[in-house]
Parts: structure tokens; sequence; C-alpha cells
């Protein structure tokens, strides 16, 4: 996704965050599109920067069992039985975070991934010389240094360098017209100013300033200090002058948006619409139901002087390899194809796993799961949990799920000067919230040629988790009931697409809708949902924290169905919270040494 769910386990665990995605199913000034044209903003190209990091990219990681064509021979799950200390159930973001992080502190790790291919809802796979993307499309804070991103410090705690090029625009495609924004810069006032009115500038500046004070209290804590013992009042000393200077913000900061934006008289429609997309981006929730922590670090990382965004050379694939190199350099065994059927449990304690086929790992220090919380419960044995907490976990809210368009078109004539990212509302009345209101489109070649043949391009559209999931609970995947609903529910993507480049459906060479039931199949995602929610709302009197521990000893979780739910920086954060369950301060203490300097 654009950006989601900042990380937040304390007022400073946040990033911009990216929602991940999934499908791999078969079957400036005031720049108006017209019809039957490309959209090719001229206004303020001065100031758009596109560099590359002054860094090779590192070759590509290989796996254990099977490589992303899958074409190896799958070793027998009775030849993977082994012994370790850890053993981590899925290689999603949040998984590899975790084994890399733990493998990098010197244990035995390793990783287990029933695909054929790491990254869990971040990978990525090739078809016909394209590289499809089934995640995040924007980034920030993971390759410059110092960072708050979560997944930015730990790459950095890993000595893993992530190539990326920077950049700064994305266009707009909303009620009011087509038109380019920037960060890093004040050029959103001459959007406001053009397109809407003087009261939205005046309300907009009136906003930056207020918040500045929550921009730097949200950066007071970073998740790589918390521990959930008494060795934490060690481990946090050192951040305790900026958490005295941001206290009197940090009821505001734990709080929903809405009630800041409520508070500071903050009324302009367009200006309230505006913040409530941001908002969605971010957490997957309107204002009501995102942090007010969130936005403050948002508001500090994009609009700050000279800001940019990232975009890893390579794709999100990228991260994927660089934490699969940190966990493999550091000892750490990556096995894919390889199904956990059974979480063992001894003494009432998690002791290892047991793979379809009859493989078994131990684990002599815990098992973690990067499984969603609904997909990891059916794996214990009943009665290992307390019926209270599996009752809790089962209950928490889903999240929507997603429509993916996923195309490589012949890209021959298209502007030179296309944008990477456009995001596209069709009817503020309805709610950014609404299914098949808003939709995100990315054209990853246009920043990183690589990711498509010569003269093309690959393009991800996607709704943002406004996808209902009952919509499509109980369809054959088969059925021609399934396939209507598919090509029926694809519309507004295309529509968005088509925004950009408006003679794309004669330029498609490759075509993949991905639906609900596409991330239930290939992510293995309970119901295709893309995590929790719901933790968040105007009646919230108190705030979760961030925490991989369960009740049941030795085992951890980690991933999109814990607080505060999907987004790379919020999984990353839970790789650093489980990881600090397992070893001592003083190992996370010096590890605080390079990464909090």
């Amino acid at each position: 996704m654009f950006a989601s769910s900042a990380a937040v386990c304390s007022p400073g665990l946040l990033g911009i965050s990216q929602r991940p995605l999934g499908s791999n199913d078969k079957n400036g000034k005031k720049t108006v599109q017209q019809a039957g044209q490309a959209t090719s903003p001229t206004s303020r190209r001065g100031s758009r920067r596109r560099a590359v990091v002054a860094s090779a990219a590192p070759s590509g990681a290989t796996y254990e069992t099977a490589t992303s064509t899958a074409s190896a021979p799958t070793a027998s799950s009775s030849s993977k039985s082994h012994d370790t200390d850890v053993v981590v159930i899925g290689a999603g973001i949040g998984g590899l975070c975790a084994g890399a992080l733990l493998a990098k502190y010197g244990l035995k790790v390793t990783v287990v991934e029933a695909h054929d291919i790491p990254g869990g809802a971040a990978h990525a796979w090739k078809r016909d010389g394209y590289t499809f993307e089934s995640g995040p499309s924007l980034f920030s804070g993971l390759s410059k240094w110092p960072t708050t991103n979560p997944c930015g410090q730990l790459l950095h705690a890993l000595d893993e360098e992530l190539p990326c090029v920077y950049y700064n625009t994305w266009m707009c495609h909303l009620p009011e017209g087509s038109f380019l924004t920037e960060v890093g810069n004040d050029q959103f006032l001459d959007v406001l100013k053009e397109f809407v009115d003087d009261d939205a500038v005046e309300e907009w500046k009136k906003l930056k300033e207020l918040m500045k004070p929550l921009a730097a209290a949200s950066a007071a804590l970073p998740p790589s200090a918390v521990r959930t013992d008494p060795a934490a009042l060690i481990t946090l000393a050192r951040f305790l002058p900026g958490l005295l200077k941001a206290a009197p913000q940090l009821p505001k900061i734990m709080a929903p948006y809405s009630k800041f934006m409520d508070e500071n008289e903050i009324k302009h429609p367009f200006i309230r619409n505006w913040m409530e997309v941001l908002c969605f981006l971010l957490s997957g929730a309107p204002a009501s139901g995102t942090l007010a922590a969130e936005i403050g670090y948002m508001f500090n990382d994009w609009y700050s002087p000279n800001s940019t965004l990232e975009f890893p050379v390579g794709g999100s694939g990228a991260i994927v390899e660089a934490l699969v190199r940190g966990l493999e350099k550091n000892g750490g065994r990556l096995l894919l194809r390889s199904h956990v059927e059974t979480i063992t449990v001894e003494n009432e304690r998690a002791t290892g796993v047991v793979l379809r086929g009859g493989g078994v790992i131990n684990a002599s220090r815990a098992v973690i799961s990067n499984a969603t919380l609904w997909d990891t419960i059916p794996m214990l044995p009943k009665g290992a949990m307390p019926e209270e907490w599996v009752k809790e976990s089962m209950d928490t809210e889903l999240c929507a799920s997603f429509m993916h368009l996923h195309l490589g078109i012949d890209a021959a004539g298209l502007p030179d000067d296309l944008e990477i990212h456009h995001i596209y509302v069709e009817d503020w009345a309805r709610g950014v919230t609404a299914e098949q209101n808003m939709v995100l489109v990315s054209i990853a070649s246009v920043l990183d040629p690589s990711l498509a043949p010569t003269g093309k391009h690959v393009i991800h559209a996607y709704t943002p988790g406004n996808e209902p999931l009952a919509l499509w609970e109980g369809l054959d995947r088969k059925s021609d009931e399934y396939k209507r609903l598919k090509e029926e529910r694809s519309q507004v993507l295309w529509r968005a697409v088509e925004k950009a480049i408006p003679d794309v459906r004669q330029r498609v060479e490759v075509e993949m809708v991905g639906t609900p039931l596409t991330q239930a199949r290939f992510l293995r995602r309970y119901k295709g949902s893309y995590g929790g929610t719901g933790w968040i709302s105007p009646d919230t009197d108190t705030i979760p924290i961030t925490s991989a521990s369960t009740p049941l000893k030795g085992l951890l979780v980690v991933g999109d169905s814990n607080f505060p739910g999907p987004g790379v920086p919020s999984v990353a954060a839970h790789g650093w919270s489980a990881a600090h369950e397992l070893v001592p301060f003083w190992q996370q203490c010096g590890m605080l040494d390079k990464v909090c300097p």
C-alpha cells in the first residue's frame, strides 16, 4: 500500500508504513487530464527529485529447497527434521525480521515457509519478464540513516544496505481534479489555492504548526528499546529525556486523530477529507480509528524541508532478500515449501513444529508464529491456550481485503515523466473507507526499469483494505459466479489506471486480477484478510502495546493480526519485540548503541 499502519508500542514506534498486499491469481499546478491523453503534469518539475543511492545492489538471495522460480526439487519433510533454538512459522516481513535479528544475536534460527517464495504478503514474482509486487509500493526511512522506521533500523542492525531511488512526487485524481503533489516542501499550499480555496490554505498552515509537537513526541521512543521485563528500565533509560519532553503530548498522540482535529477545530471539508485519506493509507482505518502518533510521524517525515520518498531497487522483493541475507549470513536457515501442521507443546511450553509430511523441528528456546492469530490457533493442541485468550484473539476485528490488478503493458509513446504513484478517489461523500471508492496505483518500472522488459511498464492497482470479505465467502474459484464477480469488482481498478494511462486496455500484454480468495489461497490468509483492526476508537480509554508474548511459554506471535495491525514498520516492530523476549538486556543495549546512537 502507499502507506499504512505505522507501528506503535509506545509514542515513538512509528515509521512511514506500507500495507502489505498480495495476489498472483492466474486468470504543483493544476493538471487536469484530458480525455484520451495520459496525465503528464508539468508544474514544478524543476523541484522533482529522482536519484539512485550510490550503492551497488547486493546479489539475490538463494533459498533452501526452492528458488523464486520454484524449479528446484523439494526436499522431503522428514529430511528437514532437526533441532534448533528458535523456529519461525512464516517468512513474511515480521517473521524474517524476528528470525534475522535473533540470528544476529547468535541464536540458531530456522524459518519455515509454506510458499516457494519468501516475503508473505510482500512477496514478488516474475512472469514474462515482468516483476510483479504483491505488496508495498511506497516507502520511507529504509535506506537513509538515521531513521525511526523499525524496518530501516533492523536492516541497519543486520548491516544490510538497501539501494533506493529517491523521489518526491505523486499524482492525485480526486473529485476536485487531477494534480501533482510533493513531499518535502509547501507545494501542497499551491495545490490548495488553485483547486480548493484560501480557507483551505490557512487551515493547512494551522494544522502543520499544530502537528510539530506531536511529530516530535511520536519519535520519542523506538521499538528497538522496548522490553516486557524489569530490564526495560535499563534499555529505556537513554530515552528518558526525550520522553519527559514529550510528556505533555503523550495523551494527544495516543488518542484517535479525529479527536485531535475536533479539539483544534480543523473543519474545512477538503482538509478533513485529505486527512481521512492519509489516515486510511497509514492504518487502514478512518481518523477515528488512527492514532494521532501515526499522523504525527507522517507529517514530520513527509512535510519537512527536502523530504523524499524511497523506492528500493528491485522493488519490495529487495527488502525481503535483504532480510533473508541477514538471516543466512548469521547462520540462520530458510526452508521453503515447508507447511507447518502442528505446534508441539510439552509441559505447558511450545517446543517445536511438525511439518506436513512428518518432519519435526524441535526448538529449545521458542516458536515464533508469523501466521495470523486466526491461522495460528488451529495449529495448537486443544487446551494449550487459556480459552479467554483464544476467544479474544479469534474475535479480533478483521481488516477488509483488497482487489488487485496486475498488468504488464507496452509503454510505447507514454510520457517520460509518468508518475509512479496515483491516488484515485471517486466520491468524498461516500467516505474513503467505502468499498470501491479509493484506489492506489503503482507503476514501479517508472523508477526501476529492471522490473519490466525494455519498452514496457509493470502496474499494480489495488483497493486498499476496503473489499468486503463476506462478498467472496463460499465461492468456488472455478465457478462462473466467481469469474463474473472478479470482472465486476475489478472495474474500479481499471478506471483508476485509465486516469494515468487512458488507453491502457489496448496496451495490456499480461493481466492478473487478485481477490480475497487469492490472498486466502496463495498467502494462506484467514478469509483473505490483511490482519487485524479495531483497537483504536473514539471511546478508547487504553491503548494496547506492541508485544509478541502469549500466555503459552515459548510461543511468540508477530505480524499484522496483532496491534497495531498491518504495515511494514508495524510488523518489523514485532520482530524487535519477539527478539527482545529472548535475549538478555545487555545484548539489546549493545544493539541500541548501533541503531539508536
